[in-house]
């Protein structure tokens, strides 16, 4: 019997829209943010996916998002269930939280703030790398929390951030530190896995 995992980056949030970096920081979606949440609760709908358990961050983006999605989609009582945890927030980007993308780069170099935001294991001043997230957050986290439902047949949606989701890609084993560059989470996008026996048999964005 096949079951689903469904990986939704947040909708467009105001720091994305303003090219800073957010990191742990509290912001809430912008316009097209809550568009896009609400697209993402129409093709889920139209897909025919319901969700037993959603999980999502403490964070204000990732929270609304879900809550769009879900009444959009029909199933807006998951709200009210929904498990919140600090370890699905995304990356703490220490001393660059709240920088401008572009005057950082200018700052320091295009070649060394790539390196702080896509190295596996440099970290960012002050800040998490992504290896950082994987093993001392999201992976345990997924392990003793979600991967039973998975292995349970349960369909499981994750409403989180870029990095966080990132980090389970690693955990699932789908990408590794050295593929995980080439990953990409549009905002308000479901990813979805078809599974059978807590087992990947497709990998796919809706449309």
């Amino acid at each position: 019997m096949s079951h689903y995992l469904v990986l939704l980056r947040h909708g467009q949030s105001e720091w994305n829209l303003a090219n800073k970096f957010t990191g742990f920081h509290d912001v809430d979606l912008t316009a097209q943010g809550e568009a896009e949440a609400k697209t993402a609760g129409v093709m889920l709908k139209e897909a025919g996916i319901t969700f037993d358990q959603v999980f999502s961050s403490t964070q204000i983006r990732a929270n609304r998002t879900a809550e769009i999605m879900l009444n959009e989609a029909g199933q807006s009582e998951l709200f009210d269930t929904m498990v919140r945890h600090p370890h699905l927030r995304e990356r703490d980007y220490g001393d660059l939280t709240g920088l401008d993308k572009d005057e950082t780069r200018e700052k320091y170099g295009a070649d060394q703030v790539h390196i702080w935001r896509r190295s596996y294991d440099v970290s960012p001043p002050g800040g998490e790398c992504l290896q950082d997230v994987v093993e001392n957050r999201v992976r345990p986290y997924f392990i003793e929390n979600i991967k039973p439902l998975l292995d349970a047949g349960k369909n499981v949606l994750m409403a989180a951030h870029g990095n966080s989701l990132r980090a389970t890609l690693i955990t699932l084993g789908v990408e590794t530190p050295d593929t995980i560059n080439d990953a990409e989470f549009p905002t308000g996008k479901p990813l979805i896995f078809e599974m059978e026996n807590g087992e990947i048999k497709k990998r796919y964005f809706l449309d």
